[in-house]
């Protein structure tokens, strides 16, 4: 068997192309007229119909500040916070796959694939129930996780 013989287990899916003809009518299925209706058609996240986005109605921030090398006069402005990158959350039940006495910190949990690298502590919650006794740090609890913790005797550091 060559290279050029081989063929995939499952066929290729090709997304559906609408719009070019065919049994989808009309306006194939984009509704009639209007930005949205047209080929390459796409609103950009913040457009608000052509008013000001969010960000251009907040005082900007003007001038160089005292520390040395920060001196861009288009900082947000202290107010303007758009969302909040939440810390990942894991539930108690997902640390039984450790071993009983093993330390468990975010670096174990991103090995074992449970969650990806992140900047931000990691909150337990207490959904499930912990089996192993195990030692945490650097972790951030819910008041039930704890309770949970406590009671299959583990420590929290």
């Amino acid at each position: 068997m060559n290279i050029n013989q081989l063929k995939p287990k499952t066929p290729r899916t090709y997304s559906k192309r609408v719009g070019r003809g065919g049994k989808r009518g009309t306006t194939s299925g984009k509704g009639t007229k209007g930005q949205a209706s047209r080929a390459g058609a796409g609103i950009k996240p913040g457009f608000r119909g052509g008013d000001n986005r969010l960000w251009q109605l907040f005082p900007k921030n003007r001038g160089a500040s005292k520390k040395p090398g920060n001196n861009s006069p288009h900082r947000k402005h202290r107010y303007y916070q758009l969302r909040h990158d939440k810390a990942p959350v894991v539930n108690l039940e997902v640390f039984n796959r450790f071993q009983t006495g093993e330390e468990v910190t975010k670096e174990a949990l991103i090995a074992k694939g449970v969650i990806r690298s992140s900047k931000d502590a990691v909150k337990v919650l207490g959904s499930g129930t912990l089996t192993k006794k195990l030692i945490f740090k650097g972790f951030v609890f819910s008041a039930s996780a704890k309770e949970k913790i406590a009671k299959a005797g583990g420590t929290i550091a």
